[in-house]
């Protein structure tokens, strides 16, 4: 790791341990790559080279399938509570760094700051959450319908689990699978995003200190995931797949997965809709959209991708949403004045100037933004569209960045069918005073998950996940841990 593995923080120093610019977690351990091969993290905010780690192989992926296999029994047959205080001691140490933490996804993700300080606090919960539900698994017993014996069903830990998660949310998409995982029993392979490795790797040390035992969290980071991945999954221990990533690639892995017959989990791309009436608190209406679209500079599945805004009070949505989108500051991650950080990377960039082209050609109005500012870093302004045609890419297409694109509606019924008009179902969003209204339109929403008067949907209290195109099972609240459980019936006499 660059700097013999001391990362400057915005409160001094921010240490990793030395071993992580090894990089692969197996058993344990810190090991390099089987290749030799090591794998670059950069910083989006400046382009710079941040970190250096290993670069998994297929036999380092099966050494970490074997740590999790060997870990399995020991795993499983430890007392539920003693499971829950440790993923409570892994909460508290997360609490504890959360600045640190913070700063971490910052420097390797760009988010900004404060976002990146409600995704450490965010992810914390999940180890709390499932803590509890650690406790709290519950089976069945009753009688048979014709009185000759009593029906059991007991749940058991559905086995070794490959995880795969996202650069989006570096912290919280690992948490919110590792949690429940542990909690229901289940040995891990976490395979993060390879462009942001530093704080699963943080937080794998962290975990061991909190008292995972090894080989229970294994994590490996790869340039090669098809072939990595694929070789997990047709060993027959490996009984789980969880992934949140876009749904091209998940589907891809579906097919993967059924070949081997491996239960999966599925948290896939987004369309959201977010619907305002005209007889809804405008400045209610406005914080929602700004935290639905802006949070992480709108790089979230969740993230508002279809703005509707009814005919009656268009015009003053558009011209306030414009003066707030314009006052955002813009710059890196890091930065505590920093509202709106850089992209991923150039081709995230890159695809935002071309759907802005394609929705400005048909007719679209840029109201705001829409220029990519000369500076380095992968950096896209806050943008506002307004009269966006529906032939329009963004439409049609997961935007994922800080561009609003707003159109408008006169009916009910008319905005109804316009939202569901996708193959996405994940979130929705819509605000108006009128509660029959809202609940009537949200049982006509097609999606998975829906803000009522309020942007921000995600709780680890609550199940998360969507329908349609937008993925299978459901992760978080009580459903959570039972994706990683296995129901299993006995029948008896007695």
């Amino acid at each position: 790791m660059i700097n013999n593995s001391t990362i400057a923080s915005s409160n001094g120093r921010f240490y990793l341990p030395d071993q992580v610019a090894k990089g692969l977690y197996i058993n344990g351990l810190w090991q390099v790559a089987s290749s030799g091969k090591t794998l670059d993290v950069i910083d989006p905010s400046s382009e710079s080279l941040v970190a250096r780690v290993a670069d998994a192989s297929e036999v380092d992926a099966m050494a970490a399938i074997e740590a999790a296999a060997a870990a399995a029994t020991g795993w499983a047959n430890t007392a539920p509570r003693k499971r829950g205080e440790i993923l409570r001691r892994c909460f508290e140490l997360m609490t504890e760094r959360a600045d640190d933490l913070a700063w971490l996804i910052s420097l390797e993700n760009g988010k900004a700051l404060s976002d990146a300080r409600g995704e450490v606090a965010y992810a914390a919960e999940f180890f709390r959450w499932n803590a509890e539900e650690a406790v709290r698994i519950q089976g069945q017993l009753l009688t048979a319908p014709a009185g000759t014996n009593r029906i059991i069903v007991d749940y058991q830990p559905i086995g070794i689990c490959v995880l795969i998660t996202p650069w989006n949310f570096p912290a919280a998409m690992a948490t919110r699978k590792i949690g429940p995982a542990l909690a229901a029993g289940c040995t891990v392979v976490l395979k993060p995003a390879s462009e942001t490795p530093l704080t699963a790797y943080a937080l794998a040390a962290l975990y061991a200190e909190a008292g995972v035992p090894p080989g229970v969290v294994n994590v490996v980071t790869t340039t090669s995931p098809s072939t990595v991945i694929a070789k997990m999954l047709a060993d027959p221990r490996v009984r789980k797949l969880s992934f949140t990533g876009s749904t091209p690639v998940g589907r891809t892995l579906l097919a993967e997965a059924a070949k081997h017959v491996i239960s999966c989990s599925m948290e896939l791309g987004g369309n959201a809709p977010l619907i305002v009436f005209d007889d809804a608190d405008i400045d209610t209406a406005l914080d929602g959209t700004m935290i639905a679209k802006m949070r992480n500079a709108g790089q979230a599945c969740t993230a508002a991708n279809r703005i509707f805004v009814q005919s009656n009070i268009y015009d003053q949505f558009v011209e306030k949403l414009q003066n707030r989108m314009e006052n955002m500051i813009v710059g890196p991650g890091t930065s505590p004045h920093t509202a709106c950080g850089p992209m991923i990377n150039a081709k995230a960039r890159e695809k935002l100037v071309a759907l802005v082209e394609n929705a400005v050609s048909l007719g679209a109005q840029l109201k705001c933004g829409g220029a990519t500012p000369n500076m380095k870093g992968y950096y896209y302004p806050p943008t506002v569209l307004a009269d966006v045609p529906l032939q329009a890419k963004l439409n049609n297409e997961e935007i994922f960045g800080p561009v609003a694109a707003i159109s408008k509606f006169n009916t009910e019924e008319e905005v109804i069918a316009r939202a569901n008009d996708t193959e996405y179902g994940l979130a929705a969003y819509v605000f108006t005073r009128d509660v029959s209204r809202g609940f009537r339109v949200a049982r006509q929403l097609e999606f998975g998950m829906m803000g009522l008067n309020r942007g921000l949907v995600s709780d680890p209290a609550a199940p998360f996940g969507g329908v349609k195109q937008s993925g299978l099972g459901r992760e978080g609240g009580t459903h959570g841990i039972y994706e990683f459980l296995e129901a299993k019936y006995i029948a008896t006499s007695i």
